[in-house]
């Protein structure tokens, strides 16, 4: 490869390193903008473009509406800090979820983790997510679930998670949170407001008293049906940017 061959590929990279950071930032603030955030807590993380094993996650110590895309800090997949934006602060908990994720799982180009009221308490109960409402039923075959273990410190545990996780979009971390993974944020944030929108029906509706369960033949058919679900993203993630640009602009920075 010439000299202008690799300059240009570096340009094409970071080009591409700087898209994915704008979406994630994005995404951090819809967090915020939805009320799903933890004050400094939780994260979200993207792969990094290229050929280094290296994905973009929040300094630790910045509120969710804060993040913008410089301010985004690159690890390694043994969670040291290759470039950070000012803060160089990143969670240990999160970088053990997240790399078990990004290492184990090639397809998982963004991943996603809230300790949202909703789907943490759907991820206590008993039977986990319910084919209360069809919201619930488009998540039911993208779902698997993964024992709480204690705050994710321990290394091994990325073995159990990954296992647990299989191929799956959307995980619940049984009386923690909710998780989702796909190919890149604007899928994974979709995944991410089906589960919790599921999450937050189930609560209310087991609130009202006894509910109403659908027919089989009803959770199936919609089960097949939910197989195109990752095509909603195309919908659904101008509109959130759009609704974002309204409410709180400047994460492009």
């Amino acid at each position: 490869m010439t000299t202008t061959d690799d300059q240009s590929s570096q340009r094409d990279l970071r080009k591409a390193e700087w898209k994915v950071r704008t979406e994630l930032a994005a995404a951090y603030r819809l967090v915020a903008l939805f009320g799903w955030d933890d004050l400094v807590f939780t994260h979200l993380s993207a792969r990094v473009p290229g050929p280094d094993h290296h994905f973009l996650i929040n300094p630790y110590g910045l509120l969710f509406h804060e993040i913008t895309a410089s301010s985004l800090v690159k690890v390694d997949k043994d969670g040291q800090v290759v470039e950070s934006g000012g803060l160089a602060r990143v969670n240990p908990a999160g970088f053990t979820i997240h790399s078990a994720v990004h290492m184990g799982r090639e397809d998982a180009g963004a991943v996603m983790h809230l300790h949202a009221p909703d789907g943490v308490a759907v991820s206590a109960h008993r039977d986990g997510l319910l084919p209360l409402s069809q919201t619930a039923m488009l998540c039911l075959n993208h779902l698997s679930y993964h024992d709480y273990e204690g705050v994710a410190l321990n290394l091994d545990e990325r073995e159990r998670l990954i296992r647990d996780l299989g191929d799956k979009s959307m995980m619940m971390l049984r009386n923690h949170g909710v998780l989702t993974a796909g190919k890149d944020v604007p899928e994974t944030f979709t995944y991410l407001y089906f589960l919790m929108k599921a999450c937050e029906i189930q609560v209310k509706a087991q609130s009202c008293g006894p509910t109403c369960m659908p027919s089989e033949q009803a959770i199936q058919t919609t089960a097949d049906q939910s197989q195109s679900l990752s095509s909603a993203a195309a919908l659904t993630w101008p509109a959130l940017v759009r609704l974002l640009d309204s409410k709180n602009p400047g994460y492009a920075v």
